[in-house]
């Protein structure tokens, strides 16, 4: 059996690998956080399930910050429909389209990055492609990673997926405002499977809707910018 994958295979062959598999890519990502701290803009790897908020969240900090201090890359399989609701609330923005690949890589974005007025911005969003498994392994550039996990996704989630939340330096806890409606979901009960798998984790319980938690979102914000701004004096 192949003790990496567990897939069963009797012809797995070893073969000793020298280069990590990611190192083209981690190349990339190294070139691209450069061109990102040169220019002062923090860049921001928005990671999350399909339907958790990352674009409703990035449609309401437009509201808070402005969208000219904005700017953003959407990550979709086969449409713009992300990117799309981004422009309409005032940020300009592209998507970058995968076709079956479930994650963003730095080459991506790299490649991106010719095709949008990035350095005109303070913040450059990367919204990855919903899902919680590889995003998580691919550095992009970004100065931090924000993870999105929905209140109606399960309690469990980063249990389930410890690595996406490991490697999280924000987690936003979104649609607060359907607690009431949901039996037995207590916002305590993932806050602490968080911390069984994130002993420090710093989270923000938000909801786009009531425009609960906003304030604190855009005081993080506004904190890590500073950080590049002391980086590049």
């Amino acid at each position: 059996m192949c003790d990496t994958c567990g897939c069963g295979d009797p012809e797995i062959v070893p073969v000793h690998v020298h280069e990590s598999l990611l190192a083209n890519n981690d190349r990339q990502a190294s070139h691209n956080r450069e061109h990102f701290q040169e220019s002062g803009v923090l860049a921001l790897n928005i990671m999350g399930s399909p339907g958790c908020g990352k674009t409703a969240l990035l449609e309401a900090t437009a509201v808070q910050l402005g969208g000219h201090r904005l700017r953003a890359m959407s990550g979709d399989l086969a449409t713009d429909n992300d990117g799309a609701r981004l422009r309409a609330a005032g940020i300009p923005s592209l998507t970058i389209t995968t076709g079956t690949a479930c994650h963003l890589d730095a080459r991506l974005v790299h490649h991106a990055l010719h095709d949008l007025d990035w350095q005109a911005a303070e913040y450059l969003f990367i919204e990855n492609v919903g899902n919680l498994v590889c995003p998580a392994i691919y550095d992009l550039g970004q100065a931090a990673n924000v993870v999105v996990l929905s209140v109606t996704e399960g309690e469990d989630k980063p249990l389930k997926y410890p690595v996406m939340f490991q490697r999280a330096d924000l987690v936003l806890f979104t649609k607060i405002d359907l607690l009431p409606y949901l039996p037995g979901i207590k916002l305590a009960n993932y806050i602490a499977a968080l911390s069984r798998v994130n002993p420090n984790p710093r989270y923000i319980s938000l909801s786009t809707v009531a425009g609960q938690g906003l304030d604190q979102w855009v005081a993080w914000l506004a904190e890590r910018k500073l950080r590049i701004a002391k980086s590049v004096a």
